[in-house]
């Protein structure tokens, strides 16, 4: 009877254990997209008159390397252009800055270097990615813009998505005309 007792007991520990965690959720508004997500889609998207989902990336990929992009990875089976380009981020702002905060603690008899954190290079990485619409009539291009800045120790000092509207509409006034240029052959 003792075995009998033994050999039911880790089956029913089990599934008491699974349907004690089996019944717990997630978060409160855990899959809710956030108020802003519909204002970023906004801004990274667009819609072609097109079904030609190659023309439209070799488009993306001109416009690009217009822009001073170098081509990362081209996918057309997959409708997808990474592109990425290194910039200065030296912001004449930050540098006062932090050589008013070094004096201060220079002359309070202290050591500060915080100059050295200053932004120096970021390095932009652009991504594309095209699928055709539901009704199946036009191209839909989605643009992603992210950037990570390292400092003067040659440290990560920040990573983020831009989300510049000056950058999108850039990026897609000269789409716009790549693919007039491309449907008129010049």
């Amino acid at each position: 009877m003792s075995k009998m007792f033994h050999s039911c007991k880790l089956p029913f520990v089990l599934f008491l254990c699974l349907n004690l965690f089996g019944c717990a959720s997630g978060p409160k508004g855990f899959l809710k997209p956030s108020e802003t997500s519909l204002e970023k889609r906004q801004l990274q998207m667009r819609q072609y008159d097109t079904t030609d989902e190659a023309k439209i990336l070799t488009s993306v990929a001109g416009v690009l390397q217009d822009l001073g992009f170098t081509l990362d990875e081209s996918e057309t089976e997959l409708g997808l252009v990474a592109a990425s380009k290194s910039a200065d981020a030296t912001s004449a702002s930050q540098v006062v800055g932090a050589a008013v905060l070094d004096t201060l603690g220079i002359l309070f008899g202290g050591y500060s270097n915080v100059s050295a954190t200053v932004d120096a290079v970021q390095h932009v990485k652009a991504s594309v990615i095209t699928n055709p619409s539901l009704d199946g009539k036009r191209i839909v291009v989605r643009v992603t813009f992210q950037r990570i800045v390292w400092n003067r120790l040659n440290q990560i000092n920040r990573i983020e998505s831009i989300s510049d509207a000056e950058v999108y509409q850039k990026f897609y006034e000269g789409l716009s005309k790549a693919i007039f240029l491309e449907a008129q052959q010049i």
